[in-house]
């Protein structure tokens, strides 16, 4: 029985034993268009994703650290994620290896814990995320709206609109997105050279700023 069949089973168990609540997804990272890396998936609903959808943070993380020869990231256990719909979820990420040891496949356990939230105090152990301090960041269905996220998250960073910025405000925010991996993504360099109202060869120019 091959490795993504017993993946596929263990995820239908584990949907089957948490109900209509609980998403399990699996992303393949070693497809040639990580843009569409979801195969599997129960209870798409949960997050209104299907197959062929797109990464989300944690999977982003694998594809980068794959293409930069490093070591799998860290399995990532009971923190927070919501959905553009204000949906509430408690995940799990499991990074899975092949028998050569380089990465091949994303588990995800989204389980939708908004009602649980409204629950008494007898429920807390089961809805309390692992870090208390982190903020739920909002689950993405596509590439796209990755980088449309991690592009606030630069301006976030700088803590002024982009009109009121100045070359070094730029550079902090392109070198941030350029860390985050998100020049990874296709014809990324054109939305956020638009965006920061820069060419592309200032753009690169940014991103070498003290290299």
């Amino acid at each position: 029985m091959g490795r993504l069949t017993v993946l596929q089973q263990i995820a239908q168990d584990i949907a089957a034993e948490f109900g209509a609540d609980c998403e399990v997804v699996i992303h393949d990272l070693k497809t040639q268009e990580p843009e569409h890396s979801i195969i599997y998936i129960v209870n798409g609903h949960v997050t209104g994703r299907n197959v062929g959808d797109g990464p989300s943070d944690a999977v982003f993380d694998g594809i980068r650290q794959k293409r930069r020869g490093d070591s799998a990231p860290a399995d990532h256990n009971g923190y927070l994620m919501k959905t553009a719909d204000g949906k509430i979820l408690k995940c799990s990420t499991s990074y899975i290896k092949d028998d050569d040891g380089s990465l091949h496949y994303v588990f995800g356990i989204n389980y939708d814990i908004t009602k649980l939230t409204m629950i008494n105090s007898a429920l807390n152990d089961l809805i309390t995320p692992t870090d208390k301090e982190e903020k739920p960041k909002q689950i993405t269905h596509s590439v796209n709206d990755l980088l449309d996220r991690l592009i606030e998250e630069s301006v976030s960073l700088v803590g002024k609109p982009v009109a009121l910025m100045n070359k070094e405000d730029k550079v902090t925010a392109i070198q941030f997105l350029n860390d985050s991996g998100a020049f990874l993504i296709t014809k990324s360099g054109d939305k956020v050279a638009n965006y920061f109202g820069i060419s592309k060869y200032t753009l690169y120019s940014y991103i070498d700023v003290n290299k």
